[in-house]
């Protein structure tokens, strides 16, 4: 595996190298001060570039940077379609184990992406165009501390959407009934627990994507609780599942409402002993 010095010289020795290329930044867990380094970590890379249209029509530049495992092209993508305006990425992973993201951003736009991400380091400036290079720090990834409508309509999709699940559990339709659980329920109960996090550090922390940190800011009880409700492979456990999850979202949206002041609505508990009815009822 290339050490991190060869890959951060492949990056600006390519820059250097083609006039096209004006400014270099990089983003990223590599750029947080705060995050220990580790072989996993993508490099999170843009080039700010006066002539987007001869990269993309020519691509034999991409080989530069070392032998493709795979790659994606988020921007082309019918399925999953990117909302990158003007940019463009080229998400590169090496049969080496090294990954580069390597964003290509127009110029113009030099403003727009230095305001967009806290964690941004510039590794070049040609033109001397950024009177004052960024420090990089989280803050534009903290959790945003939610509004007590916001607090109310995840509460209202929660209890919701349980029926879904009960429902699809008495019909014996496994699928409708963990897409429903684990796209749904999971979301919201997993929102809960962030703001609750949040809440308790004055929404000054960083869970990163997909809440890759929250391990580490929940007891080992609601840790051990909430990693158990994933077990889902049969009827009987989705059953247990559900239920578990209606107790952590109540401990954890009671416990949320308490430090932001706002009114639990506890009207849609009335969801609980309906759906343990159902349960009795189908079993």
């Amino acid at each position: 595996m290339r050490s991190e010095k060869e890959m951060m010289d492949l990056v600006i020795d390519f820059a250097k190298a083609d006039d096209r290329v004006r400014v270099v930044g990089m983003n990223g867990s590599r750029t947080n001060p705060n995050i220990k380094k580790d072989r996993f970590q993508d490099y999170d890379i843009v080039y700010l570039v006066t002539d987007m249209a001869s990269f993309l029509a020519n691509r034999k530049w991409i080989d530069y940077f070392g032998e493709q495992m795979i790659m994606q092209t988020p921007e082309e993508s019918a399925l999953f379609p990117a909302t990158l305006g003007n940019w463009f990425s080229f998400l590169m992973q090496f049969t080496d184990g090294n990954r580069i993201d390597l964003m290509l951003i127009p110029l113009e736009e030099l403003d727009l992406y230095l305001q967009n991400d806290s964690l941004t380091e510039i590794l070049l400036d040609k033109d001397n165009l950024i009177a004052n290079r960024p420090v990089p720090n989280e803050s534009s990834h903290f959790l945003k501390k939610p509004s007590e409508q916001h607090f109310t309509d995840s509460c209202n999709e929660f209890w919701w959407v349980s029926p879904y699940v009960a429902k699809g559990l008495c019909r014996g339709e496994f699928f409708y009934a963990t897409f429903h659980l684990d796209r749904v329920l999971r979301e919201e109960l997993l929102r809960i627990i962030a703001w609750n996090v949040g809440a308790e550090h004055d929404f000054k922390v960083n869970l990163g994507a997909a809440n890759k940190f929250l391990h580490h800011y929940l007891d080992a009880d609601i840790l051990k609780a909430l990693q158990e409700t994933y077990h889902i492979n049969s009827l009987d456990k989705c059953w247990e599942s559900l239920f578990s999850m209606q107790e952590i979202f109540q401990q954890q949206a009671k416990q949320l409402a308490n430090r932001l002041g706002f009114d639990y609505p506890d009207q849609f508990e009335k969801v609980i002993p309906y759906i343990h009815n159902l349960q009795q009822q189908y079993r």
